[in-house]
């Protein structure tokens, strides 16, 4: 074998989830079959958000894949889902001049997206993240990391016995954090969750520093900066 042959890193992959792909474009709808079939996922196909919500209504998913080119998208609001019994998290394939409208929904339950022209390997690393997060054995609108609980459902955090008061811009970082922890975010992937652009000044700092001061009153403390790179949420004896 040739020892200067370069491995090219694996995809995410699945374990047999249950993914309903939500596309009106052919192109887009077997490109996203096909990939996910291969990476070891079952796949549900529908073109319209009737066909989506009746489907949910008769089935159960682990996971929503929906590009928000859909002619009806409007029609998959929040006021559709209390009907729905068991709510996927979703991933959202959008384009980078529509993302405003979109980033109302995040933070609103198990939900992230991917901008358009996707990359397959982004689309499978973030189905692995939102699949992670909503593991079995738990509610669903829930998210964990020792005594720290996000209720997506009311958009409400606490830690302990301690509710935190939280802009909607500290939640939805701390969100972001609590979905990757132990993974480092840099700035920029940070500031394109939260306000789906990129700020520079001390913007993220700022909004670090004061959901830092929130969460981190009691210890151990779960906010870290890796100086040159970013931040990160979780226990520091944990981390490696």
């Amino acid at each position: 074998m040739d020892g200067n042959t370069t491995r090219k890193p694996s995809l995410a992959r699945g374990a047999g989830q249950h993914v309903l792909i939500v596309a009106a474009e052919p192109d887009v709808a077997e490109l996203l079959a096909t990939t996910l079939e291969l990476a070891g996922y079952r796949i549900g196909l529908t073109g319209t958000v009737a066909d989506t919500l009746a489907l949910l209504d008769a089935h159960r998913f682990d996971l929503l894949v929906v590009d928000t080119t859909l002619p009806d998208m409007a029609g998959i609001d929040p006021a559709a889902r209390p009907v729905i019994v068991h709510r996927p998290p979703v991933l959202y394939l959008t384009g980078y001049d529509t993302l405003g409208r979109l980033l109302p929904e995040l933070g609103l339950g198990e939900t992230d997206y991917v901008t358009k022209p996707f990359r397959v390997a982004e689309v499978l690393a973030r189905i692995q993240v939102l699949l992670r997060g909503a593991a079995p054995g738990r509610p669903d609108h829930f998210l964990r990391h020792g005594d720290l609980v996000l209720d997506d459902t009311l958009c409400r955090a606490r830690r302990g016995p301690r509710t935190l008061d939280l802009t909607p811009g500290e939640y939805r970082l701390l969100r972001h954090l609590l979905v990757n922890a132990h993974r480092v975010l840099s700035k920029e992937q940070i500031s394109r969750y939260v306000w789906g652009d990129f700020r520079g000044d001390n913007a993220i700092e700022q909004l670090v520093s004061r959901l830092r001061r929130k969460v981190d009153r009691e210890e151990p403390a779960l906010i870290h900066t890796r100086r040159g790179f970013g931040y990160w949420l979780g226990r520091v004896d944990a981390e490696g």
